[in-house]
Formats: structure tokens, C-alpha cells, sequence
């Protein structure tokens, strides 16, 4: 399974709030350039607004991206809820949760650097901790989905979350900086995880 594409634009019907085409531009910009290209007066200009506008809805840069953050991490969970409500079971589901991780880290690296990154390009916000706890909860979700059917072993499930959760963006770490191949011969991050659950599968049936 893939994740889709993630774009820029606020998900739902009706009319764009200013707020929203600022967080859509800043996406864009962080798609095109990098957070280098991400300034108060260019994301003002993107939006065919005043320099001053990005002013009245947030505090600063900063502020801005912890808005982009918070919106990928919303769409992050509710695409590992579609996952968990799709035909997929067992580590099937676990892979399709972990595709669409890496579809993100692929599709919009300087994205997934801002979300993921460590230390945290965004300093810390209400919006943005809470976003990041109900994604996480929802990957976990699936974990648990794995261990009552019996495809990973029973341990505490948000230390096993946590733990798949890491390896996944270890893995995307060393794909990224062709370590992976050249050291595995594994062809993707899929079979590297599939490597991983097999592990604690085996461990699970005894």
C-alpha cells in the first residue's frame, strides 16, 4: 500500500481560511527549497498577501512551521486509521502502516525532517505535541491489532509501538544514505521490516 500523496492543501470542503493558505505556501515552499526557503516575507509573498499578514495568525517562523508539522501529523493519523479499518491483517497491516511513513519521507523529505527530525526544527507547541501523541497512538493501534492476533509477542505495546516506530525511521535514515543496500542487499525498507517482524513473530509462536 502506498500513502498517498500529501499535499499541500487543507483537507475537508468549503472556504480556505487565510491561516491555512499561509500553512498551504509554507508547505510548498518546504516541498520546493527546503526550511531554508521558508521565511515570513516569502510565504506573505506565495499567498499574494501583505509582508505583514503572516504577522496576525502566527507568532513568528517558528510558529508556522509547528502549523505545517501539526497538519502532516493529523494526515499521518488518519491514514494509519485507514490502514486499520482496511481487508489487511497481521504484519500485512503493519507493513501498510510502515508504506505509508516512507511514501511521506519520500514524497516530501524536508516534510518529514521537519516532523521527524531531532532535534525538532519547530520548538515545541500544544497543537503540535498533541498531533504528534494521537499519530503515534494510531500506529500503536496497529501494533496492538498484531499482538492480540498473535503476529507479535505480548510485551507493552506503546514500548513496542515506539521501539517498530524507530526502527522505521532508522531504516529510512540508512536508505537514504544508500547504507542499506549496500549492506543488506535488502531491495526496500518493507523488506528490512519484514526481516524485523519475522523475528518477533517466531518469538511470538514460541
Amino acid at each position: 500500500m502506498s500513502g498517498g500523496p500529501m499535499g499541500a492543501g487543507p483537507m475537508g470542503a468549503g472556504a480556505i481560511s487565510t491561516a491555512d493558505r499561509l500553512v498551504d505556501a509554507a508547505a510548498r515552499l518546504l516541498d520546493d527549497g527546503g526550511q531554508s526557503a521558508v521565511t515570513l516575507r516569502a510565504v506573505a509573498t506565495a499567498t499574494g498577501l501583505s509582508h505583514n499578514a503572516p504577522y496576525k495568525h502566527f507568532d513568528g517562523r517558528d510558529a508556522l512551521l509547528a502549523a505545517v508539522a501539526t497538519r502532516d501529523l493529523i494526515h499521518l493519523a488518519e491514514l494509519w486509521r485507514g490502514v486499520r479499518a482496511g481487508a489487511a491483517g497481521g504484519w500485512a497491516r503493519l507493513l501498510d502502516a510502515v508504506d505509508v511513513i516512507v511514501a511521506f519521507a519520500r514524497d516530501h523529505p524536508a516534510r518529514y525532517r521537519l516532523v521527524f527530525g531531532s532535534p525538532d526544527p519547530a520548538p515545541r507547541h500544544a497543537d503540535l505535541d498533541a498531533a504528534a501523541e494521537t499519530a503515534l497512538q494510531a500506529f500503536v493501534d496497529i501494533v496492538v491489532d498484531c499482538q492480540e492476533d498473535g503476529s507479535l509477542p505480548v510485551s507493552p505495546s506503546d514500548n513496542l509501538g515506539i521501539t517498530l516506530f524507530a526502527t522505521v525511521h532508522g531504516l529510512i535514515d540508512a536508505d537514504a544514505s544508500g547504507r542499506l543496500r549496500a549492506r543488506t542487499g535488502w531491495g526496500d525498507i518493507r523488506t528490512g521490516m519484514e526481516f524485523l517482524l519475522g523475528l518477533l513473530g517466531d518469538r511470538a509462536a514460541s
